[in-house]
């Protein structure tokens, strides 16, 4: 019988390293089903982050398609997404470094679609009838704001660019074509919403040419959500809108909408990136949908005509990226002990297979952590949500009467959620002795439009009252120790990391991934995409200036009391690196201990395997030296100012 050493929390030595991490593992990014074949896009940190398109053909031959240094990755709204289209054994991609739309033929070279000027183009379909694909253009082209547009790009090249089909919003999304080609569909919206506060489905008639006749409104407005359309094969229109406060599956036939299956849980996703999918229709008569219940996702079969939902049994509790044909279904699934992964799923059989995995190692049992999802109360008397995982490494156990570190995850979004999929990152803390909570604060999806709501008019103020009274749960039910609680985010969960920091004291440390520390620049200066969401978080700007200045953490560095590392892209256009930079020298001014990151070639998120490694590496680093504890192995040491030698 082995026995575990016994060595203080943080100091536990772990297999599951940065290395690991770093070189095992992959994002996926878009996924595709033409007929029994899969095609996906892979983010891979040792091809510097390189978005990779990939084929599985029916026999389970894997092939790439797109050659170095083609990177299939749009810039549109700055997140990208859908940046492919699938046509048989064609390829059609945006090309990251450009920008311009290319296709690439079985066994040739990618040749430009699009003219070299600053167009940029997402979330395509295929209109076989007309030879062209309708996506979404961003023109970047002229003064000010760039345009969206729906606009018709010819396959064989189209020097102008593409057709305008739609325009006259500040923001589009989701062209769906009906199985006829008659008919088109779409999502669009203007400022100051995001698509998950309010947008509108159109619908319009195609002639002969494809010019869109008699475009109409059919559902969805200012306050209600509406998420992916979808064609059935009787021309039925399906999508989803949050109208019941929840986001349910709707339909639109003979001009006449109703819901299906109404009922608490989300079967929509908040549409920060292109290309997202929750559903996808299998025939006129059923759906396959991947719906949310409590933060964790399930699947079922939808009969449309009764409204009945069939669960179909998967080990996943993290579903997206739906799409089926022939009786198939692909999605991206993960679970507590399975990693994101391509599965296939055959709804004949019921068996399900994997084609590819977020990591290419997995890691043993005994070092990996099960979260357990806890409920707490909150200000004003309410409840929030999040996952807690415990310190595991079956090598090792704490001293007696030793409570561990907490490290406490803020997601970014604000508007997203977090995850309980296996994550090497977040095992990465627990196998050395770190307990992590991840909180889906108040604003978070997958507990309503209610609790999805709860932010509005009040980032910086439900999100920091949720982080911290989710530590204090654990501190009172002896999950954590007091003094020992850091707290990390990357973006949003970056500001919201700061304002704890600055504005409350339950925490000793924290690390600003790519953070916000200034909302008014916010507001100024970054992208098209994102530049009135404030508006609906805090106030509209410049009449409300004043919740601007008194939420930022930059102005109130004065309040700030504890340790913090920032971790910042020197390319980030999402969050300028002036963020990080202004924020690091007034708390090195202030005299606490502080360090400060750059990556250079990062955007916003880092994509390098080098940098992956750097900034976990680095993290943990400073919290050894903060908090007091020798790690196991030897780091990379970061200049951290004004600490005490």
């Amino acid at each position: 019988m082995s026995t575990s050493a016994i060595a203080p929390y943080g100091s536990w030595k772990s297999p599951i390293t940065s290395d690991l991490i770093a070189a095992a593992t992959i994002r996926f990014g878009d996924v595709s089903l033409d007929g029994g074949t899969v095609t996906w896009s892979e983010s891979r940190p040792w091809e510097q982050g390189r978005l990779v398109v990939a084929r599985r053909a029916p026999d389970g031959t894997i092939t790439d398609i797109n050659p170095a240094p083609y990177n299939a990755r749009t810039r549109a709204h700055e997140y990208g997404g859908a940046a492919f289209v699938v046509d048989g054994g064609t390829l059609f991609f945006a090309n990251f470094a450009d920008q311009r739309l290319y296709r690439q033929d079985a066994g040739a070279a990618p040749l430009p679609l699009s003219p070299a000027v600053d167009l940029r183009y997402a979330d395509g379909v295929m209109d076989r009838r007309r030879h062209r694909i309708i996506a979404v253009r961003e023109d970047h082209t002229g003064p000010g704001e760039a345009v969206n547009t729906l606009a018709a790009i010819d396959s064989e090249g189209d020097e102008r660019g593409g057709t305008v089909l739609a325009s006259g919003f500040d923001f589009f999304s989701t062209p769906r074509l009906s199985a006829n080609g008659a008919r088109l569909a779409w999502l669009c919206w203007n400022h100051p919403n995001m698509p998950w506060d309010g947008c509108e489905l159109w619908l319009a008639d195609l002639d002969d040419a494809g010019a869109p006749q008699n475009a109409r409104r059919i559902a969805g407005g200012i306050s209600e959500s509406i998420f992916q359309p979808e064609w059935a094969p009787d021309g039925t229109l399906y999508f989803v809108s949050d109208r019941t406060g929840w986001w349910n599956m709707n339909r639109w036939r003979d001009d006449y909408t109703d819901a299906i299956c109404p009922m608490e849980a989300e079967f929509g996703r908040p549409q920060w990136a292109f290309g997202i999918s929750a559903y996808a229709v299998l025939s006129a008569q059923q759906l396959i949908c991947a719906y949310v219940v409590n933060g964790e996702a399930r699947l079922a079969l939808l009969d449309t005509a009764s409204g009945q939902l069939t669960p179909v049994a998967t080990p996943y509790t993290d579903i997206s990226h739906v799409h089926a044909a022939n009786g198939q279904v692909v999605f991206i699934g993960g679970a507590p002990a399975e990693p994101y992964s391509l599965v296939l799923l055959d709804l004949t059989s019921g068996k399900h297979e994997v084609i590819r995995r977020a990591m290419s190692v997995t890691p043993d049992p005994g070092y990996v952590s099960t979260p357990r999802a806890i409920e707490f109360p909150t200000a004003n008397g309410l409840t929030a949500h999040a996952f807690y995982y415990p310190p595991h490494n079956r090598d090792f156990s704490a001293p007696a009467g030793e409570l561990p570190p907490l490290h406490v995850k803020a997601h970014g979004g604000p508007t997203g959620s977090t995850s309980t999929t296996l994550s090497l990152g977040t095992q990465y803390w627990t196998s050395r002795g770190f307990a992590v909570l991840d909180v889906n604060y108040g604003g978070s999806t997958g507990y309503g439009t209610a609790y999805r709501r709860r932010l509005n008019g009040q980032w910086g103020i439900v999100d920091v009252d949720d982080v911290v009274h989710a530590a204090r749960y654990c501190v009172e039910h002896g999950l954590a120790d007091s003094n020992r609680l850091c707290i990390a985010g990357g973006s949003a969960g970056g500001f919201t990391t700061l304002a704890v920091l600055t504005f409350r004291t339950q925490f000793k440390a924290g690390a600003s991934h790519y953070g916000v520390s200034d909302l008014e620049a916010l507001a100024r200066d970054t992208h098209k995409f994102e530049s009135r969401y404030l508006d609906s978080m805090i106030g509209p700007y410049p009449a409300r200036r004043d919740l601007y200045l008194a939420r930022s953490p930059i102005y109130h560095t004065d309040r700030l009391h504890v340790p913090l590392i920032l971790l910042q892209g020197l390319e980030d256009k999402v969050v300028p690196p002036n963020q990080a930079e202004i924020m690091f020298e007034a708390v090195k001014r202030k005299g606490l201990p502080v360090a400060y990151v750059p990556f250079e070639g990062e955007q916003h998120g880092f994509r390098q395997a080098k940098n992956i490694k750097r900034a976990l590496d680095a993290e943990f680093y400073f919290y050894a030296k903060v908090f007091g504890f020798t790690p196991a192995d030897p780091i990379e040491p970061v200049p951290i100012e004004n600490l005490p030698q």
